[in-house]
C-alpha cells in the first residue's frame, strides 16, 4: 500500500488565501499577528486541520511586540510531527503556511518543516527547495535559529538561511534599506558579513 505523504507546499500572505480554496489543502498553519482576527477565507476551504499561531514578524525585542520564542517553533516541529500521522494512508496532503505577507514568518516555518521532514538532507539543499516554493522568502532569522539548535543542525540551517537573506539582496538591493526600518537590521548585518 502506498504511504502516505506530504506531497504539496504552499506559502502566502493574507491576501493570497483565496487563491489556495481550491486546491487541496489539507493542512493550514496560520502564523499571525496578536489581535489581528482569524481570516474568514478558510470557511471557503474544504474541510483542512487547521493550527494557529500568533506572534509578531520581529527578531529583536520591541514594546508592545511579542517576539517569536522557541516554544512557538516547537509547536512548528509538533504541528508537523502531527500533520504526517494526520494524513490517512495512502492519501496525499497538501500544507498551506501563511502569514501576513508570506515572506518571513511563514518561510521560517515551512523551513522548520522541511528539516524536520528530511533530516538527513543538507541544509543549503532545503533552503533551495524553500526558495523554489515562495522566491521572495526571507525567513525570520530568531525562528530559524530556534530551529537550528531544536534540530541539532549546529549553525548550518542558520548559515543557510543567511546566504539566502544575502542572495536576496544582491537581487533587490532596496531590501536591504527596507528590512533595516522594520528593526532586522542584525539580518541584513549578518547577510552583508558587517556582523
Amino acid at each position: 500500500m502506498k504511504r502516505a505523504s506530504l506531497s504539496i507546499l504552499s506559502v502566502c500572505g493574507l491576501e493570497e488565501l483565496d487563491g489556495h480554496r481550491e486546491s487541496g489543502i489539507t493542512h493550514v498553519l496560520s502564523i499571525l499577528d496578536p489581535g489581528i482576527p482569524d481570516p474568514d477565507s478558510f470557511n471557503r476551504y474544504d474541510r483542512h486541520h487547521r493550527t494557529t499561531l500568533r506572534f509578531h514578524d520581529i527578531i529583536e525585542p520591541q514594546p508592545g511586540f511579542i517576539l517569536p520564542e522557541r516554544e512557538h517553533v516547537e509547536q512548528i516541529v509538533a504541528f508537523g510531527e502531527e500533520l504526517v500521522d494526520d494524513l490517512e494512508e495512502g492519501r496525499d496532503g497538501h500544507l498551506l503556511i501563511h502569514c501576513h505577507m508570506g515572506i518571513s514568518r511563514s518561510t521560517a516555518a515551512m523551513t522548520t518543516m522541511l528539516v524536520s521532514a528530511r533530516p538527513d538532507e543538507d541544509d543549503e539543499v532545503l533552503v533551495e527547495h524553500l526558495a523554489r516554493i515562495r522566491p521572495q522568502a526571507w525567513p525570520n532569522a530568531r525562528m530559524i535559529g530556534f530551529a537550528d539548535e531544536i534540530m541539532g543542525r549546529g549553525g548550518r540551517l542558520s548559515e543557510a538561511v543567511r546566504k539566502l537573506h544575502l542572495r536576496q539582496i544582491n537581487a533587490n538591493p532596496r531590501l536591504a534599506d527596507t528590512f533595516r526600518r522594520l528593526g532586522r537590521a542584525a539580518e541584513v548585518d549578518r547577510a552583508l558579513g558587517v556582523a
